[in-house]
C-alpha cells in the first residue's frame, strides 16, 4: 500500500490533519497515535496489511500537523474529537477502531460512552495508567500552576540524524531505515536545526488525577468484541509501567475481550513488530462475529 494521503478537516472546531490509505469505498478502519507521536506511526503496519482498508488516522490536537490549543490538553477533548471524527467519516454506520498507548485509552472509554458507535476495537499496549489518590491533587495542580508560568520547550536537536538516534535508543528493535522516516515525520525544521511537530505543552502535567476507577466504568459498558494486543516487554515503558499488579482487574471489565503478545516486541509495536500487528489485527477485524 502507499505512503498516505493528507486531508484536513475541521473536527470539533478546530483544525485536524489525516492521513488516509486505501480506497475511500474499502471497509474502513480508524487508528488513534499514542503521546507525542502521530498518525505516521501507523504507516509500517498498513504497509503489512493483506486485505484492501481504508485506513484513517488523525493527528490528535496537538500533535503532528492538527491545530494546536492555546492553552493546556485535556482528556475529555479527546473524546468530543473522536466523537466529531466519527460522525463524518460514518454517519450511519459503527467503525472498526484501533488505538496505541494514549490513543487507546482514548478509544477505550469512548467505545464505553458511545458503545453503539464501535464494531470492533483494539487497544494497542492501551491498559489505562496507575491509580491515583486524592491526597494527589493539591501536589498536581501547584505544579500545573508553576508550569503554566513557564516556558515549556525542547532541547535543541541539531538534524533528523540526532533524532533518529534518540528513537533507536528508546526502541532498539527500530531499523535505521523506519528512524530515518520516523524522525522526518515527526519534525519539522527550524533555524538551528530540527524540533518536534508536538505542541511542547502536552509536556506539561495534567493537573487532572488518573481515575482508574471512571475508565473502568466505562470499560464495562463496552459491547463489541476487543482485542488486546501486548508487547512481550510492554512494562518496561513508563507509560504502562506498574499496572501489572491490577492487570487481571482491568482485564476483567471486558466483557468479549481477546489478547495477544507480539514476541520481542516493546511498548511501540507499529514500529517494532509491524508485520505482526498488522496479521493481529487484520485477523481479529475479519473474524466472523
Amino acid at each position: 500500500m502507499p505512503l498516505a494521503r493528507s486531508q484536513y478537516l475541521t473536527v470539533n472546531r478546530r483544525r485536524y490533519h489525516l492521513r488516509r490509505w486505501g480506497a475511500d469505498n474499502a471497509p474502513l478502519l480508524v487508528a488513534l497515535h499514542g503521546w507525542m507521536d502521530s498518525s505516521a506511526t501507523f504507516q509500517f503496519m498498513v504497509e503489512n496489511l493483506c486485505q484492501e482498508w481504508q485506513v484513517v488516522a488523525p493527528d490528535l490536537r496537538g500533535f503532528g500537523d492538527s491545530q494546536w490549543n492555546e492553552g493546556s490538553y485535556y482528556f475529555p477533548d479527546y473524546l468530543a474529537d473522536l466523537d466529531d471524527l466519527l460522525t463524518q467519516l460514518s454517519p450511519e454506520q459503527p467503525v472498526r477502531l484501533l488505538g496505541h498507548s494514549m490513543g487507546a485509552m482514548i478509544a477505550g472509554i469512548y467505545a464505553g460512552v458511545r458503545p453503539e458507535r464501535i464494531e470492533r476495537l483494539v487497544l494497542v499496549e492501551g491498559f489505562g495508567l496507575n491509580a491515583t489518590r486524592p491526597a494527589e491533587a493539591p501536589g498536581r495542580f501547584a505544579r500545573w500552576l508553576r508550569e503554566t508560568q513557564s516556558d515549556i520547550g525542547y532541547e535543541a536537536m541539531a538534524d533528523l540524524g540526532q533524532v533518529a538516534d534518540k528513537l533507536r535508543g528508546r526502541n532498539p528493535l527500530l531499523s535505521d531505515e523506519r528512524a530515518q522516516w520516523l524522525a522526518t515525520e515527526l519534525t519539522r525544521p527550524t533555524e538551528n536545526g530540527v524540533t518536534y511537530r508536538a505542541d511542547p505543552r502536552h509536556k506539561m502535567v495534567n493537573p487532572i488525577l488518573y481515575r482508574l476507577e471512571e475508565a473502568m466504568a466505562c470499560w464495562r459498558r463496552i459491547a463489541a468484541p476487543v482485542l488486546w494486543v501486548m508487547g512481550e516487554h510492554p512494562f518496561e515503558h513508563p507509560a504502562v509501567k506498574g499496572v501489572m499488579s491490577t492487570l487481571d482487574e482491568r482485564r476483567a471489565c471486558f466483557a468479549r475481550l481477546s489478547e495477544t503478545t507480539i514476541p520481542g516486541a516493546g511498548h511501540m509495536i507499529q514500529w517494532e513488530k509491524p508485520e505482526e500487528l498488522a496479521q493481529a489485527v487484520e485477523s481479529f477485524m475479519l473474524a466472523t462475529l
